[in-house]
């Protein structure tokens, strides 16, 4: 008899902790992001390298963005300071220093309470044309017309 109410404490301790762990990590602010990755695609060197990230909170609690940091001096986010309200839709803007010739391949990390993703990257990627000689005539996509 000791032994069958031992083991139905056991299960029924169990059950209680598991319980317990399946609510912790289903309550509180969660982040889902409309997109991860922005495609400048080939844009012109000294363009307007600026992009929005949208995402909502899917969570139950407020979402607090505590940093945003780009993976170098180029790569600059923007993110709101106040908490998002659950079920409330917000942004993040980056803006990229397009007077940077070549391939980008960069990334922000950001930090906040969310439960599903408590630090989270986003990407940015393209290709910045190489700056126009000058003087010299460029075509519609703004790279140098070559004679």
């Amino acid at each position: 008899m000791k032994k069958v109410i031992f083991s139905l404490m056991l299960v029924l301790t169990a059950a209680f902790a598991m319980n317990t762990v399946n609510a912790q990590t289903t309550s509180g602010a969660k982040i889902d992001f409309t997109k991860d990755t922005h495609d400048y695609g080939t844009i012109k060197n000294g363009a307007d390298g600026t992009c929005t990230f949208e995402f909502k909170n899917t969570g139950n609690a407020p979402l607090i963005i505590s940093n945003a940091k780009g993976s170098c001096g180029c790569t600059v986010p923007e993110w709101p300071k106040e908490p998002i309200a659950p079920g409330a839709k917000a942004s993040i803007k980056v803006k990229y220093d397009t007077s940077r010739q070549g391939v980008i391949n960069k990334n922000v990390t950001i930090t906040s309470n969310a439960v599903n993703a408590a630090e989270k990257i986003i990407y940015i990627k393209g290709n910045v044309l190489p700056a126009p000689e000058s003087g010299a005539p460029v075509n519609n996509s703004g790279a140098p017309i070559k004679n």
